[in-house]
């Protein structure tokens, strides 16, 4: 697909004609909304930069050099969280319930969130490392962030991204690529696996499916 990528027009050429994944293909496919606010994150650094915002709003003492002998990746890194890191150190520490402090729970949301974002709908190409800027559109009011238009902020950085891998030379992808994948599988068959569904699904699988957006169907 990548191949048949038009920068020119942010279209595929296909035999048959023009295709390209639009805003509504987005919201049907993963129940992001596109409309509300923007997705613009600051344009300059904060003071200090994003390390001590990092371990201000995620509560991690997060050491920048490298634990083991110099090897691997260093937890937070010119304002960069370490995924590997983040998984493991969430793992070890996450606990909740009934007693978990408020503050608590929305900095583990926060934690998550941020992996969700930085990890999954704006990943780079290495699949390591979650710019710190990301953190800065998740501190405010839940329900203002969950309004904001993230399908678009999404299809845009995938637009951007089948840009930059269609060129010459090109050996590797960034963004939210299960978007193409999921959009591929739907309006060309020929590409989608044979049985999505291999199994029966019973009444309460169907049931609670109704709610979930047509990509996990």
């Amino acid at each position: 697909m990548a191949e048949r990528w038009r920068p020119e027009t942010h279209t595929f050429h296909l035999p048959e004609g023009e295709m390209t994944i639009t805003l509504k293909d987005v919201a049907i496919l993963t129940g992001m909304p596109i409309s509300g606010d923007a997705v613009i994150g600051p344009q300059t650094k904060p003071e200090g930069g994003w390390g001590p915002l990092i371990r201000d709003r995620l509560g991690f003492d997060m050491p920048t050099t490298t634990p083991i002998q110099g090897r691997g990746h260093p937890p937070l890194n010119a304002g960069q969280v370490s995924v590997p890191w983040l998984v493991s150190h969430i793992q070890q520490e996450v606990v909740i319930n009934d007693e978990t402090p408020e503050e608590q729970v929305e900095r583990y949301a926060r934690i998550y969130l941020i992996g969700l974002v930085g990890g999954f709908l704006f990943p780079d190409k290495s699949n390591r490392w979650i710019q710190g800027i990301w953190l800065s559109l998740l501190i405010g009011d839940w329900d203002a962030i969950g309004e904001k238009s993230w399908g678009s902020a999404v299809l845009a950085g995938v637009y951007r991204e089948l840009c930059t891998c269609s060129k010459v030379g090109a050996k590797q992808a960034g963004a939210a690529m299960f978007i193409l994948q999921l959009w591929v599988w739907e309006h060309l068959p020929m590409f989608a696996p044979a049985d999505p569904r291999p199994y029966r699904r019973n009444d309460d699988e169907l049931n609670f499916l109704q709610n979930l957006p047509y990509g996990v169907k």
